[in-house]
């Protein structure tokens, strides 16, 4: 039982190590840390905030 115990444990924390830097490691990876590009399109005569206003308020 002993033979098996140590390689064992070394096998689960190894898996353990490697499975945290993989789900860590794709998170990284795949998140969106950029910020948007704001339309500036708009005619800043008929809008307030770069909002466009609808009819007459």
């Amino acid at each position: 039982m002993g033979k098996f115990l140590g390689p064992g444990l070394i096998s689960a924390v190894a898996g353990v190590v490697v499975g945290a830097v993989a789900v860590f490691g794709v998170t990284a990876a795949v998140s969106e840390n950029s910020r948007p590009e704001i339309d500036r399109s708009g005619n800043a005569d008929s809008s307030l905030l770069n909002q466009v206003e609808y009819g007459s308020r």
